[in-house]
């Protein structure tokens, strides 16, 4: 196949564009029509919906050249339509098994909607929770992470890539994202090479050692060098030390940030990055725009382009494509293999592992089930926060409210008196900000104060359900106070004072 493809051809295979947000449904269909039509293209990720996914699928295999399948990307980071708890969560019941079932039950429904590349699992250590993105990790424990990697791949992969509900799962970002200084997130790393190897690379070296198919490059500098370009991070050690050999492809935009961190200007950016050994472009679209020059005019040389198009395609052969193109593109699955009565099942059987019980003074819980319960809480009624971060193939109107199912458990036992309390931040701009596309209803704090103490006097047991909304915690949503928000905080006070039994619930997207 390579020896039929032209050099325009090979590059294109490593042009790794956005197909559209999945956030709001927009897919970029006449851009992706063109570039696959015309070859310039490899993959493409953020589409969702296995009928438009098949309709380029094919367009690819009967107009594009050569009739290369497309690789199918997307960040299924804790669950597809079925959700489980945020990855840090899950972390916290130290069961590799129940990882390994939420990865299973990931790949059968997204495989089921056309999607065969998965950009999980996130196995970067981060010992500052100030960064947003703690909420996608392990935590802070290399050994753990290392377990809990193996765990995710072998979900997400199983024993054959070529069956039809599994698919290439993508470690990232490698490396050292999570040890950015501050806990600020895209900030450079400075890190001596003892705490690098001992303390952050062990979970990536577990996951090439479980047989992962394909890696992510980091956005951060490494000690003066840019993480994606770093020829001795990914050449030397994956590649050569580690025997890595899959698909590695940047992370969103990430060579025009090289120019940006002033390592190099764009097009000298691509070539640094190819010669690194990172095989596709996210986004950027710089190989494409860049490498033929730089090939003419002798800054790259031509088999660089050859080693990192044959990777990709490659992947593709280990995928089963080039066999059947339209593997993924079985639209009864989703009847069968979607948001089923089972997975939830499993999702429900695992969050309650992950719950981390802080204090039991005088063993108040659990509940007895009788007298009057509040309920009280500005996320005690919020079902569209219940998702969690990273989680844009779910549909929030599915999730019933802590409110709702405490109306259902306490029916016919004991009385529920409910009230939201607080907003989230007194300061409308921060909790906008802070909510995201998951905005919860605001009130006058002093006024939803007055209501929380009326309805808590009344009762005999209070249930304070505080703490941060979804989108709270994750990328480019790092925090410099990581307490209890200030409106929140200042009424749990209130509700201690009257002396009665408060149960804390504190959600944390982090």
């Amino acid at each position: 196949l390579m020896s039929r493809m032209t050099l325009d051809e090979k590059i294109g295979q490593l042009n790794l564009p956005v197909g559209g947000d999945v956030q709001s449904g927009v897919v970029l269909g006449p851009q992706l029509d063109s570039l696959i039509q015309k070859g310039s293209i490899g993959g493409f990720f953020n589409v969702k919906g296995v009928k438009e996914i098949s309709r380029l699928q094919h367009l690819a295999v009967e107009k594009g050249p050569h009739g290369i399948p497309l690789l199918v990307g997307a960040d299924v980071i804790h669950g597809y339509e079925t959700v489980f708890p945020i990855p840090l969560a899950l972390s916290c019941s130290w069961d590799s098994t129940a990882v390994e079932r939420m990865a299973r039950i990931s790949a059968i429904e997204s495989t089921a909607d056309g999607v065969n590349w998965n950009y999980s699992p996130m196995v970067d250590i981060c010992r500052d929770p100030r960064w947003g993105r703690i909420a996608e990790g392990s935590g802070e424990d290399p050994y753990l992470g290392g377990i809990l990697a193996k765990a995710y791949i072998r979900g997400y992969q199983g024993h054959d890539l070529k069956s039809a509900s599994t698919l290439m799962a993508c470690v990232k970002h490698f490396a050292l994202y999570g040890g950015a200084e501050g806990g600020r997130d895209y900030n450079t790393v400075d890190m001596s090479l003892q705490r690098m190897f001992n303390y952050y690379l062990p979970p990536f070296k577990a996951a090439v050692d479980a047989g992962v198919a394909s890696a992510m490059t980091s956005f951060n500098l490494i000690n003066g060098m840019h993480a994606t370009a770093a020829e001795w991070l990914v050449n030397d050690v994956l590649r050569k030390q580690w025997g890595f050999d899959g698909l590695i492809a940047t992370d969103y935009n990430s060579i025009p940030e090289i120019d940006i961190m002033g390592i190099a200007e764009k097009d000298k950016a691509a070539a640094l990055t190819l010669k690194a050994g990172t095989d596709m472009d996210m986004v950027s679209g710089l190989y494409l725009n860049t490498l033929k020059k730089s090939v003419e005019d002798g800054d790259v040389d031509v088999s660089l382009v050859d080693k990192a198009c044959r990777s990709v395609l490659e992947s593709k052969q280990r995928l089963g494509l080039f066999d059947d193109p339209y593997k993924y593109c079985d639209e009864k699955r989703l009847t069968t293999d979607m948001y089923t009565p089972a997975h939830r099942e499993v999702a429900r059987e695992i969050a309650a592992e992950t719950f981390v019980l802080l204090k039991n003074k005088e063993n108040i819980l659990p509940l007895s089930g009788h007298g009057k319960i509040a309920l009280i809480g500005p996320l005690a009624d919020a079902g569209n926060n219940m998702c969690g971060t990273w989680s844009g193939y779910c549909s929030p109107e599915k999730h019933e409210s802590l409110l709702t199912a405490f109306h259902r458990e306490l029916e016919g036992k004991a009385e529920l008196i409910y009230a939201k309390g607080s907003n989230i931040y007194y300061d409308e701009t921060m909790q906008r900000n802070a909510a995201g596309t998951r905005q919860i209803e605001r009130g006058d704090d002093s006024v939803l104060h007055r209501e929380a103490l009326e309805a808590a006097r009344k009762a005999d047991i209070i249930v304070a359900t505080l703490g941060e909304s979804s989108d709270m915690s994750g990328e480019s949503a790092s925090r410099t106070d990581i307490t209890i928000p200030d409106t929140q905080r200042d009424l749990l006070k209130e509700l201690v004072k009257l002396g009665k039994p408060v149960v804390l619930l504190l959600p944390l997207a982090r």
